[in-house]
Formats: structure tokens, sequence, C-alpha cells
């Protein structure tokens, strides 16, 4: 069994080993924390730098606990990349601590308290899925741009084309989302999950978004919120619900089996890309892949 560290023990291991940092390749050592933000470092540090990703696909950050490995991949690198918004849980408090001494970024720093979303029920913070609004995920852009060049000032000007171009990208992205969710029905706009991972996507391109679980897959499901999404689905007649890569699919069978009990004609329409992107090969392996392999299975299945 690998072994685990408390926060506190972490931020004291990964302090003490700082010391001792090398780059022997000459390239920026970049660790991040999640593939979304590792895909967005590299799309603007370029060949120059080696990034890694601390959560693989299937891996729900929400839950996520450094390892041993982990502590020696932070005090190796020299840049470190995080989502912020409490999207990776007690580690963001390691990441803050270390904020006065390393080059620690949370990618979401720069966007408008105002664009961000604030659900009753998470205790007073924001939801971090703000990937799901490619238009805000634009924001984040800046705060690497800016973190890179600050490690490297002499190629400031590449990191700011790369970065500029990525936005480009996400500009034509976003607009792209927007017109496939407008090909579904009004009424079939409904978007079922396990975790309320969506609300931002469902902000941004006109669709409902309820999920069976709170924003973090921590908070538990009962009896009485399986009963709750099957009424609104059999309701709505919502033709299809979605599983999630990185969440148990057992919440979303119990949803299931209560709708086949009440007679309603309802299925899993596919699995989405919630809090880590796919697999090498699997077309959700990039962030733009990912949005794009979500958008096409919920409108294919909701169409």
């Amino acid at each position: 069994m690998v072994r685990r560290f408390t926060v506190w023990a972490l931020v004291v291991l990964v302090l003490g080993c700082a010391e001792e940092q090398t780059t022997s390749s000459g390239k920026i050592n970049i660790v991040c924390t999640t593939g979304m933000v590792g895909d967005l470092v590299s799309n603007i540090a370029g060949d120059g730098a080696t990034v890694t990703t601390l959560m693989g696909p299937g891996v729900d950050p929400h839950y996520y606990k450094a390892s041993k490995g982990d502590v020696e991949r932070l005090a190796s690198a020299d840049v470190i990349f995080y989502n912020g918004l409490f999207l990776e849980g007690k580690m963001q408090e390691i990441f803050e601590r270390m904020e006065s001494s390393h080059n620690v970024v949370g990618v979401t720093r720069d966007i408008a308290v105002d664009r961000l979303r604030r659900p009753p029920e998470y205790e007073g913070q924001y939801d971090p899925h703000v990937w799901f609004d490619v238009s805000l995920w634009k924001e984040a852009v800046g705060p690497v741009v800016d973190a890179l060049s600050k490690q490297q000032p002499e190629l400031y000007g590449d990191f700011k084309v790369r970065g500029e171009a990525y936005r480009a990208r996400l500009d034509t992205l976003h607009h792209w989302v927007a017109d496939v969710i407008r090909s579904i029905p009004e009424r079939g706009r409904v978007l079922i999950t396990a975790h309320d991972a969506f609300g931002y996507y469902g902000d941004a391109y006109g669709i409902k978004v309820v999920g069976l679980q709170g924003i973090s897959t921590v908070s538990e499901y009962g009896v009485t919120d399986v009963i709750r999404m099957v009424d609104l689905i059999v309701e709505a007649q919502v033709k299809a619900i979605f599983v999630e890569s990185s969440v148990p699919e057992r919440s979303i069978q119990a949803v299931l089996e209560g709708c086949k009990a009440r007679g309603a004609d309802v299925r899993i329409g596919g699995t989405l890309y919630s809090d880590a992107m796919g697999e090498a090969g699997s077309g959700a392996d990039t962030y733009t892949g990912m949005v794009r392999s979500n958008t096409a299975t919920i409108a294919e299945a909701l169409r």
C-alpha cells in the first residue's frame, strides 16, 4: 500500500525538499494537478517544458490524496499549476502555503467572482468546475503565461503567442458547443448526471443540469435524492441520463432502476468526462477533445 501523508506533513516535506531543486535537462519542470490543467499548460509551454500531471484519467480530484511520489514531484518542480476553488480539496492548503517560496499558481485566480457559480448547498464556496464553460476557461490562459514568463522571461513572447493561439481555439470550440446544444429540441435539453459538475456548462449553453450528488463527490446522496431525480425524469420525459468516467456508476444505476420501476422509457446515454479527461486514444485525452466528446454524446442521446 502506498503511504499517505497528512496535509501538514506534506507541506513540511515539500518545503524542506525544495532547497535541493535541480533542472538537469534545461527544460522547465512543471507539475500540474488535473488533466485539464496539464493540457492547458502544455499548449502554452511548448517543447521547452516537461509537464507532469498528478491525476490521470478516471481520477476524482475531490477525493485525491497526495502520495509520497507526489511529494517528490512537487519538490522538484520549477512551476506548479493547480485548478483552485477547492477542486483539489485539502491539497489547496498545501499550494497556498507554498506560494511565498515557489512559483505556484491557481489557474482560476483571475476569473472575476461575479462569473463564478456559488450554489447555496456548497457551504459558501464557489463551484470549481469552470472548464465546462469554454469561454470561462479562456481566463486560465493569463495566469499560465505569467507564471511561465516569470520562470523564463526571455521566452515571454513565445508564451504569449501560444496563449493567444490557444484562446482563439477555445473561441471556436465555445461557439461549436453552443451550436450543437441548440440542435437539441428545447424540451429535451435536460442533462442528468451523477454529480453537479456541469453547472457552468448548463449556464453557458442553455441546458438544464441536474446532478444526483452535489458539487463535490464527497457529498453523499440518499433515497430521497434518488426519488427526487426519478420524479423529475418521469415528469420531463427525459430520454437519457449519463454516467461519469470519474464517478462510480452505482448512483446513476439506482436512478435508472427507479425510472424503470415507474415505467419510464429512459436509458444510459453514454459516459461523460467530468473531473478527469479520457485515456490516451479515447478522443477525450485533451481538453478540447473532452469537451467535444461530451457535447457529441449529450446531443446524440437527447435529440
